[in-house]
């Protein structure tokens, strides 16, 4: 799962690195790239015990995706970024790792989205990345990875039905991705 994440923008936007849940994203949806608060706040929304959720959805699990309620009536999106953080160790003591792909470029997260109305009727469009099982690459660092999609298949991710996409809820193919310690990223109160 995406710790926090760095992002070379389109040309006329400044990169951004180290970019924390809560904060806006640039988010790719049916209707092109939009800005997106990265997290979903689930107002109205219940666990499978018909509890409030009370916490901020910043990931959700790819196994649970289409069954858990308090994914229901959410969109698609795609994240695009150069690549994620994760940090390892003890607190106060942790190492930043940077995870990117091997050969440059960008990776493609899979994402649910949604609009949040808040007090006086701003409407706040959200967004949570979707994470599976690590792939061998980055197992020895965290239990958990960001479905990463081909280019080819993102229309299929925001189109398709949940037949068609659950299929693409898998490991990034081991062997893409260049994992390195990362020792100028600053992780606030670790």
């Amino acid at each position: 799962m995406p710790g926090r994440l760095f992002l070379t923008t389109p040309e006329g936007l400044a990169p951004r690195h180290n970019i924390a849940p809560g904060q806006q994203i640039l988010t790719l949806t049916t209707t092109g790239y939009e800005h997106m608060r990265w997290g979903i706040i689930p107002v109205g929304r219940v666990n499978a015990r018909g509890r409030p959720v009370m916490e901020t959805l910043i990931n959700a699990r790819s196994e649970t995706l289409f069954d858990k309620s308090a994914y229901a009536n959410t969109g698609r999106a795609v994240v695009p970024v150069n690549g994620w953080y994760e940090w390892t160790g003890e607190k106060r003591r942790k190492i930043a790792w940077r995870i990117a792909p091997k050969d440059g470029g960008f990776l493609w997260f899979a994402a649910i989205s949604d609009v949040w109305v808040a007090p006086g009727g701003t409407n706040v469009p959200q967004v949570a990345t979707v994470t599976c099982a690590p792939n061998a690459d980055v197992a020895p660092i965290h239990h958990r990875m960001g479905v990463l999609l081909d280019p080819a298949y993102i229309p299929l991710w925001l189109n398709g039905s949940v037949e068609d996409v659950t299929t693409l809820m898998r490991p990034w193919p081991t062997g893409r991705l260049r994992i390195e310690e990362a020792k100028d990223v600053d992780w606030q109160g670790a």
